[in-house]
Parts: C-alpha cells; sequence; structure tokens
C-alpha cells in the first residue's frame, strides 16, 4: 500500500520498492470538530484576506471591487512540477482559496499532483473534503482505509489505475496515490469538496509533531518498546530534527500495519452531510431519500470507488449542434460518490465549439483547460442596480477558472482549427445542468407563447420559430 501526502513536500524517505507493501493503515483523525465550508447566500463572497474580521472561511470583498480575475488563476496545471525535491517523489500544486480568493464559500477547489518513478502521495487524511482524481499520465495505485469498524477492522479498499480512470476517497480517509513504475512518472488532476480542504500526512502529524507527541503515548499505541521509536533498522525509526523526515527500514516497514486507532469520532460535514465513511448508493431500493439509500457495508468493494472512465480519450462533438460533447461522472455513474457532494467531467469542445449557457442549480464548478484555449463567463443574478455584470476570460492550457453556484455559464473554443479539452469538477454528486435555450424553448410541454414573447419582448412569431427548433442534450 502506498502513502498519501499533503499538499506541501513531505519527505518521506522510504527505503525500496517494497514500499508498496506498506501501512493498510492508520485510522486517524482530527479531534476538532469539522466544519462545512459556508453555504453561499449571494452570487460569490471573494475572499476579502486583509479584513480583520474573523470568519469561517474569509469576509467578502466588497461587490463593486469584484472583477473576472478573482475567478481566474493562471496556474500551470498543465505544466509537470518537480518531484526532486521531496524524499516521497511528489509534488502537490493546490488550488484553494488562499491562490483564488472567488472559491471563497464555494465548497470546492483543484491540484495537479506529480509522481516521479517509485513516487507516493504518502498516507494522509483530508478533513474537510472528499477528493476525486483522475489520471491523466502513467498509471496510480491508490487506495483509501475505512475508520475502526464495530468488528474492530479498517478495511482497505486499492485499485491500479490508469490514464483517464476516475476514483474517489471519502471524506476524512486516510488515503494515498503510488506510482508503481520504476521509469515513467505519473501526473494527475484532482478536485476536492472544500475551498480549503487540509491537509493531515499521518507520518508527520504522529512522528514529527511539535512539540512532539510522548514517548510513552507513542510506545504504547504502536505497541512497541520506546527503544524502537529511535533505534534504526526496526520497525518504527523517528528522527526528531525535522518534522517531516520520517525514515522507514525496507520491508520491515510493513510489519507495522496494525496501527494507529486514533479514531474519527466526530461526524463531519458536507452537503448532503457523510455521518459514515462512506454510503455507496443503492439504485436498487425501493427507499425514497435525498440522493440514495446505502448499499450494506458487507456488500461494498472496490469498485464501488472506480470507473474505467476514459476522461484521457477525445470524445464526438459531432453529434452536437452546440460542438461540444459533456461526459459527466455524477453518482449515477460511480455509486460511491452518494453523500460525497462532488463529482467530474470532461468536455471536448470543436472549433469554434461551445458548452452553451447553462447553470448547475446544485455546484460550484472550477474547469482547468487540458488543450488548446477557451472563451468563458458567468453572468450574476439580478442585483440592486438593475444590472446582470458579465465577468469572461480566455483561458489556456493549464490556467483555472471558477463558475459560482447557480450562475449562467459557458465556455467557447474561439479557435477556426483546433478542439479544446477540460476537466472540469463540481461541488455536488449530482449537480444537474439546465442549459438555457433548452430548458425555455425546448421544454415539454412548451412555455406559453405568450409569456415568452412577452418575457423576451418578441414577437410571437419568433417564439414560434425558436420552439420549433431542435433543442439537444450535450450532456452524456
Amino acid at each position: 500500500m502506498y502513502g498519501l501526502g499533503s499538499n506541501s513536500s513531505i519527505n518521506l524517505n522510504m527505503a525500496s520498492s517494497n514500499i508498496f507493501l506498506l501501512i493498510p493503515f492508520i485510522a486517524l483523525v482530527a479531534t476538532q470538530a469539522m466544519a462545512s465550508d459556508p453555504s453561499p447566500l449571494q452570487d460569490f463572497c471573494v475572499a476579502d484576506k486583509n479584513s480583520p474580521v474573523r470568519v469561517n472561511g474569509f469576509p467578502c470583498k466588497d461587490a463593486k471591487d469584484v472583477s473576472v480575475d478573482d475567478f481566474f488563476l493562471a496556474a500551470n496545471l498543465d505544466k509537470p512540477m518537480d518531484t526532486t525535491k521531496s524524499k516521497a517523489g511528489s509534488n502537490v500544486t493546490l488550488i484553494n482559496v488562499m491562490k483564488l480568493a472567488g472559491l471563497n464559500t464555494l465548497g470546492i477547489s483543484m491540484a495537479r499532483i506529480d509522481y516521479a518513478p517509485k513516487g507516493q502521495n504518502p498516507p494522509h487524511t483530508h478533513p474537510r473534503a472528499t477528493e476525486i482524481l483522475t489520471v491523466i499520465e502513467g498509471s496510480l495505485y491508490v487506495g483509501f482505509v475505512t475508520s475502526n469498524q464495530a468488528n474492530g477492522e479498517n478495511k482497505l479498499f486499492t485499485k491500479t489505475l490508469n490514464k483517464g480512470d476516475v476514483f474517489v476517497f471519502p471524506e476524512g480517509l486516510i488515503q494515498f496515490q503510488f506510482n508503481p513504475s520504476y521509469d515513467k512518472p505519473a501526473a494527475a488532476i484532482v478536485a476536492l469538496s472544500s475551498q480549503n480542504p487540509g491537509t493531515i500526512t499521518i507520518a508527520n502529524a504522529v512522528f514529527g509533531s511539535n512539540p512532539p507527541i510522548s514517548d510513552d503515548v507513542l510506545a504504547k499505541a504502536f505497541q512497541v518498546d520506546k527503544k524502537a521509536l529511535y533505534k534504526k533498522h526496526r520497525p518504527l525509526l523517528v528522527h526528531k530534527q525535522k518534522f517531516h523526515q520520517l525514515n522507514m527500514a525496507s520491508s520491515n516497514f510493513f510489519l507495522l500495519t496494525a496501527l494507529i486507532a486514533l479514531v474519527a469520532t466526530q461526524a463531519m460535514a458536507s452537503d448532503p452531510s457523510p455521518l459514515q465513511d462512506f454510503c455507496v448508493a443503492d439504485r436498487n431500493s425501493p427507499v425514497r431519500v435525498n440522493g440514495f439509500p446505502c448499499k450494506d457495508a458487507k456488500d461494498v468493494n472496490v469498485d464501488d470507488f472506480f470507473l474505467a472512465a476514459n476522461l484521457d480519450k477525445p470524445m464526438d462533438t459531432t453529434k452536437s449542434k452546440a460542438g461540444s460533447n459533456v461526459t459527466l461522472i455524477n453518482v449515477m455513474k460511480l455509486a460511491g460518490l452518494n453523500t460525497l457532494g462532488i463529482s467530474m467531467a470532461r468536455i471536448d469542445y470543436a472549433p469554434k465549439g461551445q458548452n452553451p449557457p447553462h447553470t448547475h442549480p446544485r455546484a460550484t464548478e472550477i474547469l482547468t483547460v487540458l488543450e488548446g484555449t477557451l472563451y468563458v463567463g458567468f453572468v450574476t443574478s439580478n442585483q440592486a442596480n438593475g444590472e446582470n455584470k458579465l465577468f469572461t476570460k480566455t483561458l489556456n492550457k493549464g490556467d483555472v477558472f471558477v463558475f459560482p453556484q447557480g450562475l449562467i455559464h459557458f465556455q467557447f473554443n474561439p479557435s477556426y482549427d483546433k478542439p479544446a479539452v477540460a476537466i472540469a469538477a463540481l461541488s455536488s454528486q449530482n449537480p444537474g445542468a439546465s442549459t438555457i435555450a433548452n430548458a425555455v424553448f425546448g421544454s415539454n410541454p412548451p412555455i406559453s407563447d405568450d409569456v415568452l414573447a412577452k418575457a423576451f419582448q418578441v414577437d410571437k412569431k419568433a417564439v414560434d420559430w425558436l420552439q420549433a427548433q431542435f433543442w439537444e442534450n450535450n450532456h452524456n
């Protein structure tokens, strides 16, 4: 097994390739109550990081001072990042509210993770977020461990992912990713269901805290002699010089497995709030709830969290008059997403193609461009002065942009001859999409001519003509 890591350069020195037998791991969780991201009560609340006011998240910048660049970051997520400075052999480039102020209150963030050959993102948790990941280069061996169960077990779920595959790591659980290749790097794009997901790297937190955790506590927790915490070539080896250096001695380390049970007793709030490790959707249940009832935990397996989604493959844009194709991975396709408040999509754009003006009634969207260029924008809801302000930006490969929940937004490929591709994440297991033209002029039954003619201030014949068009869905 391989460990999870934080978004900083965590120096975890693993002795040989045997590391991949490492830990069926630790069920450690933070002891404070964990609050979900605050719910948006307006179109956006761009973080005012200079305000002296202290709130959960950040106070809002004055709306009149907000510009499109508050929602944009030239993040270079298309560029391989340096993995040589980390003993773990990985580099996490996190785009959270500290880097992109427009994410404040919107409950989502994004990262690129680069893995050297045999590199890993070592065992870690995100106390405030579920993570959904797609591989964009190479292969990854990934996994997560349940919290302490009634039978005393901490069950490990693992899977080998190839390019284009998707995997979900439930909120707060110990997880990891490992690149099993001896000579090829790997890379992934992930999204997290919080503007500031936080990371607890297990080795760092347990053996490198400042001040250090008592020897008596650790010796008893790991059921080893105190000398084993310091003597080389024993299962546990602690270097107190630097909090992030934990040296692990080759194959013996995997005997550590029984491990830390500093238990996750607190419920972690999100939207909807998970009250257990996961609630895999039981789509065949006759019970009706908000979302889906839970599959019996004894019937859950790793494939409930995995999908061979082919998100690395170009999708057909010729069947859509809009010249786009949205491949959405939501709870209907990946049952493990149930209650975890996140989903993911690949969007393909033909030359001059667009993802036409639409809303996601239940989700904020964060997007990064993988190929080509996009002209994007969103429009505010009706303001007190009667305006609906448009924010637009041209995005290049590796750029990141956020579209606040429920607002009308679009993406357009301005090129005459080159396609474009983006990966988007959405802060709901089932974000929904309302394409404006379809909903207004293609509803079934149709909205009254009188209503539409008056609403759009046009003749009824114009409404009839629009309603006669074929309004299609570009979502798969």
